[in-house]
């Protein structure tokens, strides 16, 4: 390619000969080209020449094509052509090339910052320095201006300067234009993150409609600090201000903003409280955020939430609703305790009981419904209580289909966990025939092929998980793998299911609370077959069987021996979390969950539970903020 363009230019070349010695024989000077009779196929070639000379480092070939089209144009090729002359330290010719183009160009201070960079190349540091100072001098209350001595500082890695001249033009527009985000922009760059968080700060002070884009270039820069010293410098400096500058909400915003941002919810709801009386709110940015720290599972902070709401009075906006939610929520923590308090089930079921029996059953008390009957039938050994709840709701003639179906799939489970597995399966069906394109008809299908799987019909079950991956619903479409390859990876050669068997009846048994009939099937797995690739599973179903039996040190070691003997396995990184979790919730051994989180960090780096575990190894080493 190369020899070929040069084969052009040597063409090219004579041409121009022939013309120059014909043109000898005639009187007077050669006129100028006009631009209708330049060649562009030639400038196009020249210019393509020149540029790969440059990218290739080759600035004395790069020079000749450059001189050349500079003097066609001198806008367009003025960066190159002087970066070639001063690469191949033509200071001389650069010099009168910066003083023609300063004249031509009405004095613009970028042309001192390049004969302040000459200088600099030739060693003459002072010199540059006093150009450098005189640019910034002759300065002037133009915003365009400011901006394009900051470029051409920047453009030769004059950083400090650059930053100078935006403060000097702050001050001189009277902060009309403050130069907040290309300064935050420049510090970054240069790794000061003090001084950028500060100028972002600097930018929703001066104009508050700034601070959704404030929020969303920090989002972008905090992301990018796997040391956690961008988060915790921000952290810092808005909590700082917040508390300083209390009359000033946006802080508050911007705080409230971040710790939802960093799953911070006790911050979150301190600062979302903050604006609610401040700003004099509805209530509705706790109400969201109660709920949004549900999700997450951060129980406590939900039903603090649900409280400030409650005591707003029966004026407030969220007032029953919230009395709705406090309820429900405190199921849900409650339940997602290893091993719920008896006490608190009872009292739960009265509360239940009371507020369905005073409001009655409506879209609104629904959810409490259910969730009684789930306690009743899984925690409290009432099914037929539980069976009851949920027809009492069935019967009722103007239902939402919605809500029908979700009625249906919980009384499935209910039957299924008395061992009525007929009906169940009947029941799943007929969800999934009336919903089959929405997500709770994917759930219902992956329900029934999981009771499949429960009583060994394992090549069904396994057909409709395969469809179920491709689920809209992402939680479905995961679960439906999981099961699937449950299945799948612990067939024997000889398609012989004993084990994988009996792992699905251990598997329905705790489902049923019959934990110690659970454990028994599975200790009999590890008697039979002392090499089966399910043995993994096998310990990881018994750890998690003896922590909702309170037996954590139990659990701890077998999620030890899991980590140790399987390595390789594709559950050695949930047995690693799940221990760290365990050491650092239950059993309250803060430096083997911190061993745990680190070894997880170290020895799968592509786990999904990382960035937990980071997180979490961090709050423990104390690297976290106050």
């Amino acid at each position: 390619m190369v020899n070929s363009k040069w084969s052009i230019l040597l063409v090219v070349s004579c041409s121009l000969l022939v013309v120059h010695c014909l043109a000898q024989d005639r009187p007077g000077n050669k006129p100028p080209l006009l631009p209708f009779q330049v060649n562009p196929m030639q400038q196009t070639t020249d210019e393509q020449m020149a540029l790969q000379f440059f990218q290739n480092r080759d600035y004395d070939k790069a020079l000749d094509l450059y001189e050349r089209l500079y003097e066609q144009q001198h806008g367009a090729y003025y960066y190159y052509y002087f970066y070639c002359l001063t690469e191949t330290r033509a200071f001389d010719k650069a010099e009168k090339l910066v003083k023609a183009a300063k004249k031509e160009n009405g004095d613009a201070p970028r042309y001192t910052v390049d004969l302040g960079y000459i200088f600099y190349r030739q060693g003459n540091q002072e010199k540059a320095t006093k150009l450098f100072d005189a640019a910034l001098k002759d300065l002037t209350a133009n915003q365009q201006q400011v901006q394009d001595l900051a470029n051409a500082f920047m453009s030769r890695v004059e950083n400090d300067y650059a930053i100078k001249t935006y403060l000097r033009g702050r001050q001189l527009l009277k902060n009309a234009y403050p130069f907040s985000m290309e300064l935050a922009a420049l510090y970054e760059r240069m790794g000061k993150d003090k001084e950028m968080m500060d100028e972002y700060l600097n930018l929703v002070e001066y104009n508050q409609s700034y601070l959704s884009m404030v929020e969303d270039h920090l989002q972008s820069s905090l992301a990018n600090d796997p040391d956690d010293i961008k988060n915790g410098i921000f952290r810092k400096t808005i909590l700082s201000k917040a508390q300083k500058e209390p009359d000033k909400p946006y802080y508050a915003e911007l705080l409230w903003w971040y710790s939802i941002q960093q799953k911070d919810f006790e911050l979150a709801l301190i600062q979302a409280k903050s604006l609610d009386r401040r700003l004099k709110e509805d209530g509705k940015r706790v109400f969201q955020l109660a709920q949004l720290c549900v999700s997450n599972q951060k129980f406590d902070a939900a039903i603090d939430a649900y409280k400030y709401l409650i005591a707003k009075g029966k004026e407030s906006t969220f007032y029953d609703e919230s009395g709705y939610e406090l309820i429900n929520t405190r199921y849900l923590k409650t339940i997602n305790d290893p091993v719920p308090v008896e006490k608190d089930l009872l009292s739960l079921e009265k509360e239940f009981m009371t507020e369905i029996s005073t409001k009655g059953i409506n879209s609104k008390t629904l959810p409490m419904v259910r969730n009684l009957a789930h306690l009743d039938a899984f925690y409290l050994q009432k099914t037929d209580e539980g069976v009851d709840q949920l027809n009492k709701v069935l019967d009722i003639p103007d239902i939402q289909p919605q809500a029908r179906a979700e009625c249906k799939l919980d009384l499935a489970d209910i039957l299924l966990f008395t061992n009525d597995v007929w009906e169940a399966t009947l029941l799943y069906q007929q969800v999934y025939q009336d919903f089959k394109n929405d997500a709770i008809g994917q759930e219902a299908k992956f329900r029934n092929a999981r009771l499949s799987y429960y009583i060994g019909e394992f090549k069904w079950a396994e057909a409709q998980l395969d469809v179920l991956k491709a689920a809209t619903a992402k939680l479905i479409a995961n679960d439906a793998m999981a099961l699937s390859l449950l299945i799948s990876e612990n067939f024997d050669p000889d398609s012989n299911t004993v084990a994988l068997g009996l792992y699905a009846r251990a598997d329905l048994l705790d489902y049923r609370n019959k934990e110690d009939l659970a454990l028994q099937t599975l200790d009999s797995i590890q008697t039979i077959f002392k090499e089966h690739p399910i043995l993994d599973e096998v310990l990881y179903k018994e750890a998690n069987i003896k922590i909702k039996q309170g037996k954590f040190t139990d659990a701890d070691t077998l999620f030890g021996t899991i980590v140790k003997d399987f390595p390789d396995d594709i559950l050695s990184d949930d047995a690693l979390y799940s221990r760290g979790l365990l050491n650092e919730n239950q059993l309250k051994d803060q430096q083997k969950a911190m061993v745990c989180y680190q070894e997880l960090m170290v020895k799968y780096p592509g786990s999904i539970y990382v960035i937990d575990a980071r997180k979490r190894f961090r709050t423990m080493r104390g690297d976290k903020i106050q």
